[in-house]
């Protein structure tokens, strides 16, 4: 755990946070000094060489074997990809939907995810939602939707709309029991607790570096188990998919045997310099030490938002990072909010409120303070017991 003043001193490497209540990691982490010395870097070395690609290229391959080691997996299964729907799609073209041709995966999906194998339907894929009671996801209804049609079960970790925490184990486990595969979308929890693919099981992992890995849009990563790489062949592919990009055969295509094959076109060469340093700034604090500040900090404001009668769509005993309170107006509450100098978002009914490792108990409270002030736009919990 953290102390305060070394959240304190943290704090000073966000500037948007010593003149913001900053809490929207949800949407696009707060920008540190050390991402900023990132970009820094590859202008330099930009100025400094003109072109020099082998650096560049170093400097991609240093990002792989970087999340590797930050998920528990090996630079080999590792792809680095612009955005997390190209790693998904990439996954999805290697896949056939002859002998099993189910896809299931719940209703509380990221929309991308949903748009992705819905789009195999063409190739033949069926489909299957499961359906959400209330704001979780029952083991149960995964149990009845998943069986040997089955091909593959995309899950995400963390709800977009309400902070619901998949029951990841349970579900790959009941994938794996009916031979189908398991994918986890972990872009709305990767970064704040230790992960490790191993240890879950998961088939393919996907995230980017835009939430709480501190880092720029446009870079995302793909973990597919070892055993699996040489099975797939993804249609969406481009010469940086290949064993050596730098053949320059235009009449061969011969994939990557590692997860390089499941990428395609030039790397993002300005968005991993930046990244590293939002991944390595996570790596000193130590992501156990994350966890528990985030788990503080959901806790609390959990619990003042039940003494203030509001009803929450986060479970009670969720340890973040996303807290969502419902609303009678949420877009009208993120602007009370904004005035209030709280940066967050709201999506459907939902006031989202999410932490990371540099808010503090003053967040907290702050926050608080203004819900207090516009509890007309709230949801309240004797509203709902009276429905």
């Amino acid at each position: 755990m953290l102390t305060d003043s070394q959240v304190h001193a943290l704090r000073s490497r966000f500037p948007i946070l010593s003149r913001k209540i900053y809490l929207n990691s949800c949407s696009q982490g707060a920008l540190c000094d050390a991402v900023e010395d990132g970009f820094r870097e590859y202008l330099a070395s930009w100025h400094e060489h003109g072109s020099p690609w082998d650096i560049w290229v170093a400097q991609y391959e240093a990002a792989r074997t970087q999340f590797a080691q930050f998920i528990g997996a090996t630079a080999d299964e590792v792809g680095i990809l612009p955005y997390a729907s190209a790693g998904m799609n990439s996954v999805a073209s290697a896949l056939s939907f002859d002998e099993r041709n189910k896809v299931v995966l719940g209703e509380f999906e990221f929309p991308t995810m949903g748009h992705v194998w819905l789009a195999q339907q063409k190739r033949g894929a069926q489909v299957q939602f499961v359906s959400a009671v209330g704001n979780s996801i029952p083991s149960e209804n995964y149990e009845r939707a998943i069986d040997r049609k089955t091909l593959i079960v995309p899950v995400t970790g963390v709800c977009f709309m309400n902070g619901y925490r998949s029951r990841v184990s349970e579900i790959v486990s009941l994938a794996h029991a009916n031979g189908a595969l398991a994918m986890l979308d972990d872009y709305q929890d990767c970064g704040t607790r230790p992960v490790n693919v191993k240890e879950s099981g998961v088939d393919f992992y996907v995230s980017g570096t835009l939430k709480y890995l501190l880092g720029p849009p446009g870079l995302a990563f793909l973990y597919v188990r070892r055993e699996l790489i040489e099975q797939l062949e993804p249609t969406i592919t481009g010469w940086f998919a290949q064993r050596n990009p730098f053949a320059f055969d235009v009449k061969t295509l011969d994939l990557s045997p590692s997860a390089r094959r499941f990428e395609a076109g030039s790397p993002m060469v300005p968005n991993v310099y930046a990244a590293m340093r939002g991944i390595g700034l996570l790596q000193e604090i130590g992501m156990n030490n994350v966890a528990a500040q985030i788990a503080r900090l959901a806790q609390a404001l959990l619990q003042g938002a039940n003494k203030l009668s509001i009803k929450a769509k986060t479970s009670e005993d969720s340890v973040g990072p996303l807290v969502v309170l419902q609303c009678a107006d949420a877009p009208a509450l993120v602007t009370k909010l904004a005035a209030s100098g709280v940066i967050c978002s709201s999506r459907h009914d939902g006031l989202r409120l999410s932490f990371h490792v540099y808010n503090t108990m003053d967040d907290v409270q702050a926050v608080l303070a203004v819900l207090e002030r516009h509890l007309e736009l709230m949801t309240r919990l004797d509203t709902v017991r009276a429905d």
